[in-house]
């Protein structure tokens, strides 16, 4: 197989799954981990893929463009995503709330607006002037600490009458997310 051809079959497995290790790869192309890293040298200049912790990811451009959540990498295509529009006029998606507030918090400079939808009613809404649930009882299955959206502090109240929960506003919710990562395991921390 030619450099270009396994260059190719690395982004259609990324695209397919998020992110791989080398190693992985290496196994996958029956080459050698030197070979995959010569083969990523040139997707990596353009920028088409970059390294993380935990392997080898598409860009933020490929992810954004295929519908993946730009904080996780899941699948964007739910009525829980969240935009992110950035000040040069890019949007990134984000998979639910949870991933939205933490990316917000990554690039935070660079974001003009955020948007989400409200849970209740599936409208439009700023996510900076939304309430913000965690933790509550109802299994969305997404990422942890699950985050649902209120487009009002009332509404949230009484959706955690039924479901428990802590309410909290925008900068508070990025804040308690954080915090609750760094004292037990998340979906994104290892």
């Amino acid at each position: 197989m030619l450099p270009i051809e396994r260059q190719q079959q690395i982004l259609s497995w990324l695209d397919n799954e998020g992110t791989l290790r080398v190693s992985e790869i290496s196994k996958r192309l029956q080459v050698a981990e030197m070979t995959v890293y010569r083969d990523l040298k040139p997707l990596i200049a353009q920028k088409k893929v970059f390294k993380t912790s935990n392997g080898i990811t598409l860009s933020m451009e490929t992810h954004t463009s295929s519908n993946r959540c730009s904080y996780c990498y899941k699948d964007t295509n739910s009525r829980f995503s969240v935009q992110l529009i950035k000040k040069n006029q890019q949007i990134e998606q984000a998979c639910c709330p949870h991933c939205g507030l933490l990316r917000y918090n990554d690039i935070e400079n660079e974001v003009s607006q955020i948007i989400c939808r409200d849970f209740l009613k599936d409208t439009t809404i700023s996510a900076k002037t939304a309430a913000f649930l965690l933790n509550a009882e109802l299994n969305l299955n997404c990422c942890e600490p699950q985050v649902i959206v209120f487009d009002s502090m009332k509404q949230a109240a009484k959706f955690q009458q039924g479901f428990g929960g802590e309410i909290y506003s925008f900068n508070e919710a990025i804040q308690a997310i954080i915090a609750e990562m760094n004292s037990k395991a998340c979906c994104h921390k290892e």
